[in-house]
Formats: C-alpha cells, sequence, structure tokens
C-alpha cells in the first residue's frame, strides 16, 4: 500500500461532465443527474483501500447529515478490475449494501473520468458549487489508518459549511491521501 497524495486540481475548474453505471442502482447517471444547485461532492473511491476502508463510516455519517441540507453525493470507483477483482461493478453494489452508502456509487470502466478529474488516490474528494466550479479539494480530515487521529470529516465539512453559507471554501486546504489509482 504506497501513500499516493491527491494532485489538488486548479480550484475554480469546471466539473468534467460524465455519465457511468451505478452499481447500485443498475442504472447510468450523469453528472447532470446528481448535482446541486448547493454543493456537489464527487469521491473517488475503491473497495480494497485501506484507506477508504478506514473513512467508510465517516462518509456514510457525512453524506446522510449533508443530503439533509441539499448537497448531493456520488463516489467513483476507476479501479483496473482485471489487477483488482474485488474493485468490480458486483462487489461495489455488495460493499455499498454492506456499510450502507446513501449515494451512488459508480463505475469508471474506462478511467476517463478519473483522468478528466486528475483524480491520483483513494479516497479523493472534489467539491463543487452550484455552478459546478471546483472550491475543495483535499481530505476528509487528518486521520489515517494507524494514526490514532478521530474521524471527524472536519475538512470536507467546514467546505460544505462555508459553501452552504454562501462563503468560499477554506484557503487552507490539504491533499487527500490514500492508495493510487490502479491505472490500465
Amino acid at each position: 500500500m504506497a501513500l499516493t497524495e491527491s494532485k489538488m486540481l486548479e480550484l475554480g475548474t469546471k466539473a468534467p461532465d460524465f455519465t457511468l453505471y451505478d452499481t447500485v442502482s443498475g442504472k447510468n447517471i450523469s453528472l447532470s443527474d446528481i448535482r446541486s444547485d448547493k454543493a456537489t461532492v464527487i469521491m473517488f473511491l475503491c473497495n480494497h483501500c485501506p484507506y477508504v476502508i478506514h473513512v467508510n463510516p465517516e462518509l456514510v455519517r457525512l453524506a446522510k447529515a449533508y443530503q439533509q441540507k441539499g448537497v448531493r453525493f456520488v463516489g467513483i470507483s476507476s479501479n483496473d478490475v482485471n489487477k483488482y477483482p474485488q474493485d468490480g461493478p458486483v462487489e461495489m453494489k455488495k460493499l455499498a449494501e454492506r456499510v450502507g452508502y446513501p449515494f451512488p456509487y459508480l463505475y469508471d470502466e474506462s478511467q476517463e473520468v478519473a483522468r478528466a478529474y486528475d483524480a491520483a488516490c483513494t479516497p479523493d474528494f472534489y467539491v463543487f458549487d452550484g455552478q459546478l466550479r471546483l472550491a475543495y479539494r483535499g481530505r476528509l480530515d487528518g486521520s489515517r489508518p494507524g494514526n490514532n487521529t478521530p474521524l471527524t470529516g472536519e475538512d470536507l465539512r467546514s467546505a460544505l459549511d462555508a459553501l452552504l453559507a454562501g462563503k468560499p471554501a477554506p484557503d487552507k486546504q490539504y491533499p487527500s491521501a490514500g492508495c493510487n489509482i490502479k491505472w490500465k
């Protein structure tokens, strides 16, 4: 498990459009289907990464809390399933149901969406404002497997709170860190 940091896409970048297969509902979902006029959180996740496994409980809590405020969430897995079959669509659906993801969990088979977002690791978080301009990219919080820092989601929560209050996201944004995306 090589620790990889996110690449920190430039703030203000327009969200690249996509249409991907939702492993939970069995339907294709596009960005326009899930976007919010308040904030849209796009997360690059996967099933096997210990960093994602570590943050899953807080992802579920945070998404449930902020969905009530009009924020929309989506998870995307872009890993090469030939080398990592546990990250394939059938297993994605099982994981989403087991951990209780309250958001679509999309499969990026071609990896084109991960490349369009310049995603580098799992988990990798992107928050877009109501105009789909990037307002935050970075970590959930400072917790990592084994560092004994509690999961709070404080960095992502601060960015969402600012957007919901009509303010800019915090200036200081730390990169996310986790397993590298498994490219083909």
